[in-house]
């Protein structure tokens, strides 16, 4: 069911110095609302902050989650009208697990699950208080990828396992906001497909997510046309590009029987 996705005043958005974080922030600059950055490079975050006319920046490494207590009662004492957090921060590590050495394969596993999972569940539960206190509600956006539902990139396996669990995460917090009577608190999970920004660095070819090297891979531009566009609809699964197919599928053939189940 649609709903407000844009009924908020100010948002946190995680990984917000680059890339897809970068671009949802300015689109809600854009929009009039007051935006946060986070993220781990300070002279990404200031830049970022200037050019599109941030709110603020923090310097958080959302992985090392025992930070985070700590950033939320700053962050909540100092930006009070704070009613949405972005989750965009993540790392993506091909991982051969074959033929790497152990120490390396669970040293950048590790980071994965740190940052892709354990960073947002930390800071999303730790805001919940906070955002319970806002009578108009709340927005959690969680950046999820089209891994999360075919894992058709091998080399990613902790990835796709991190997304897949945010995925069904969002589902599982999303029902018991509802079933307790907080669905003012609504969950928009956007689910990316391959998108031209420096997610690959790590690879052998760290550009083989943009268009001269893969023609289904879409620019930033491109994919914030069609994000925005579904935002403002209100449609709570935001999927685009060749994501848009796989995840309808997935929720034609699974989706009414998690209702079904969850009634």
């Amino acid at each position: 069911m649609p709903t407000d996705n844009l009924n908020f005043s100010c948002a946190l958005v995680t990984g917000g110095g680059g890339g897809i974080g970068k671009a949802i922030a300015s689109y809600l600059v854009s929009k009039g609302k007051k935006v946060i950055i986070a993220g781990r490079t300070e002279s990404n975050l200031k830049a970022t902050s200037k050019e599109i006319g941030a709110t603020a920046y923090y310097v958080l490494d959302t992985g090392v989650v025992g930070q985070i207590p700590a950033f939320i009662s700053r962050i909540t004492n100092e930006h009070p009208e704070l009613d949405c957090v972005i989750n965009n921060a993540g790392v993506q590590r091909p991982l051969d697990l074959v033929k790497e050495p152990l120490e390396d394969v669970f040293q950048k596993a590790d980071q994965e699950i740190d940052i892709n999972m354990r960073g947002p569940m930390h800071l999303t539960l730790g805001l919940l208080e906070h955002f319970k206190t806002k009578p108009n509600g709340a927005v959690i956006v969680n950046v999820s990828s089209v891994l999360a539902f075919v894992p058709f990139a091998p080399i990613n396996p902790s990835y796709s396992g991190t997304k897949a669990w945010l995925h069904f995460w969002s589902m599982n917090l999303r029902t018991q906001l509802q079933q307790s009577g907080l669905e003012k608190i609504r969950i928009i999970e956007i689910a990316p497909p391959t998108v031209g920004t420096d997610l690959h660095r790590d690879r052998e070819d760290p550009d083989d997510n943009k268009k001269h090297n893969n023609p289904n891979a879409m620019s930033i531009e491109e994919f914030m046309d069609d994000v925005s566009a579904k935002w403002e609809q209100g449609e709570e699964m935001i999927a685009s590009g060749m994501s848009g197919d796989l995840v309808d599928r997935w929720y034609r053939e699974f989706g009414g029987f998690y209702e079904e189940k969850t009634r």
